[in-house]
């Protein structure tokens, strides 16, 4: 790859806006942050939507407000998520797709969150991607644990290649209920992606942020930052918006000589 896609999580579904002020959960905060990191190097936004008390949300209404708000303020690639707050049916989930995005998530297996699960059993992940296929969104493919990978390649062998027949993927390290945050890991998941795989992502979460990002530069892939998965710019220095998160991972793409991507050139990669 000569250059890089950088996307940002801005806000996440774990965090409370009471804990982080600096946390963008309005709409208006996000849109405003959107312009920021598109200006700053992103290319890609990843969802999380809150509801008027701070709540993640998958209220149909405010989705289509958020993607038609993002759309008409920026040229940014949204992705909504399809997690909700942990508690949202797999309905809801799945009419996430109705919202109209440019892309969703989606996880490749079954996760602890805490104390509690993230579920996807292999019926939903098998129905959101029929669900995306037909409306022509295209799936981020997360993996979480090395037996996600095997599931994203028993996905496409089901069900065929996503709409645009790109496939890009996500690595989440680093939290205490996913793979943990080393090279090695990392290095073991690119070698076990499916051949039909042709971009990829990776984020390390607290403080495997930084060495992830460096270490996911070298082997070729891209990059995801933002307060979803880092709340600490540096030891004892919290992060003041997401725009610093994505300057940086920026400054370092371009001085490993794989600058930011541009939109245009990032929805080729995708297949948009």
């Amino acid at each position: 790859m000569t250059s890089t896609l950088i996307t940002v999580a801005p806000t996440g579904a774990e965090t409370a806006k009471s804990d982080v002020p600096a946390l963008p959960t309005t709409l208006d905060e996000l849109v405003a942050e959107a312009k920021a990191c598109q200006a700053a190097g992103a290319t890609l936004i990843h969802v999380h939507a809150r509801d008027a008390e701070d709540r993640p949300s998958l209220d149909p209404g405010l989705l289509r407000e958020t993607v038609a708000a993002l759309r008409q303020e920026t040229d940014l690639i949204v992705q909504l998520s399809t997690r909700g707050s942990g508690h949202a049916s797999l309905e809801d989930r799945l009419a996430v797709i109705d919202a109209a995005p440019d892309s969703c998530s989606l996880t490749c297996g079954t996760v602890n969150v805490g104390d509690g699960v993230f579920l996807n059993t292999w019926p939903f992940m098998v129905k959101l991607f029929e669900r995306a296929q037909e409306a022509h969104v295209v799936p981020e493919f997360e993996l979480f644990d090395l037996g996600h990978v095997h599931e994203l390649r028993r996905l496409i062998d089901t069900c065929g290649l996503p709409w645009g027949e790109k496939v890009h993927c996500i690595f989440v390290l680093g939290a205490p209920w996913e793979m943990p945050a080393t090279v090695e890991m990392l290095v073991n998941g690119v070698d076990s992606l499916p051949p039909q795989v042709t971009s990829w992502s990776a984020t390390g979460i607290g403080r495997s942020h930084l060495p992830v990002a460096a270490a996911t530069l070298a082997l070729g892939g891209h990059l995801r930052v933002g307060m979803e998965d880092s709340l600490m710019y540096a030891k004892g220095r919290p992060v003041r918006s997401n725009v610093e998160l994505v300057e940086r991972a920026a400054r370092l793409a371009t001085e490993l000589q794989r600058p930011p991507m541009s939109p245009a050139d990032a929805r080729k990669t995708l297949g948009l």
